[in-house]
């Protein structure tokens, strides 16, 4: 199930941030997404699901319009993780992730006990089966975001769109949900990612898309495409390029 930028134009107001954005995200890879806090990554993100209009060009979903397809069809093939959740009722850990059956199930349909073991699969696999009963409003930050990632998990669907899923997660878990969502990937999943720090993108990502915030665009390969040339002119800021252990990393200069 491939997912396509058309001469994607994303605005903010009078502003242009993304300007004829034309991309394929294809299954098998990890996409990353960079570029300054304001520059349109979030925008991005929430054109490609269908949940903002495009400013100009078109999103398409296994080669039909997005916006042409009904939202239930779309969450069975796509899911989003947003970077931040504001839940309006405490429930459980258990019932947030089974929130993420809700497009497989039929009007009126209560979840089945399959249900109920895809979620029960989606807390281990983001180490919080200990939680499944713990009240949300009992949790730390990073232990809600890991049952938001479980949630989407247990959506089952064939394309990930992640905004920054690293946020409030401590460098354990933040290497643990980046390695889940690069395994996804390499079972052919497909996953497009905003992440603030490069090095994370460079160890995780085989292509990237760079945005300037001002209607300009970069895409590649993340082993060419991510030098300190480019990250300097992206972030507007020196960057260096060290290497670790054999991977690269960057920091400001």
């Amino acid at each position: 199930m491939n997912l396509a930028a058309e001469s994607l134009s994303v605005r903010a107001g009078t502003r242009e941030l993304v300007r004829e954005l034309s991309l394929g995200f294809v299954p098998g890879e990890v996409l990353a997404i960079l570029g300054r806090n304001g520059s349109g990554k979030t925008l991005t993100l929430h054109t490609l699901a269908g949940l903002r209009p495009c400013a100009a060009g078109g999103v398409s979903l296994g080669g039909a319009a997005l916006n042409s397809l009904k939202r239930r069809a779309v969450a069975l093939r796509l899911g989003l993780l947003p970077q931040d959740l504001e839940d309006a009722f405490v429930t459980t850990a258990m019932e947030t992730v089974l929130i993420g059956r809700h497009p497989h199930l039929a009007l009126w349909q209560w979840e089945t006990a399959a249900d109920e073991e895809i979620a029960r699969a989606a807390l281990a696999a983001v180490d919080m089966s200990d939680f499944a009963q713990r009240r949300t409003d009992t949790l730390s930050g990073g232990e809600q975001r890991r049952v938001a990632v479980a949630a989407l998990l247990a959506q089952q669907p064939d394309i990930f769109l992640l905004d920054e899923p690293t946020n409030h997660l401590d460098p354990h878990h933040q290497l643990a949900v980046l390695r889940l969502f690069r395994t996804l990937a390499d079972s052919g999943h497909t996953v497009v990612t905003t992440l603030h720090d490069p090095t994370l993108a460079a160890r995780f990502a085989d292509r990237v898309l760079l945005l300037h915030g001002d209607g300009r665009w970069t895409a590649g390969p993340t082993s060419t495409t991510l030098t300190a040339t480019t990250l300097s002119d992206l972030y507007v800021a020196p960057m260096m390029e060290l290497t670790q252990d054999g991977r690269r990393v960057f920091v400001s200069a």
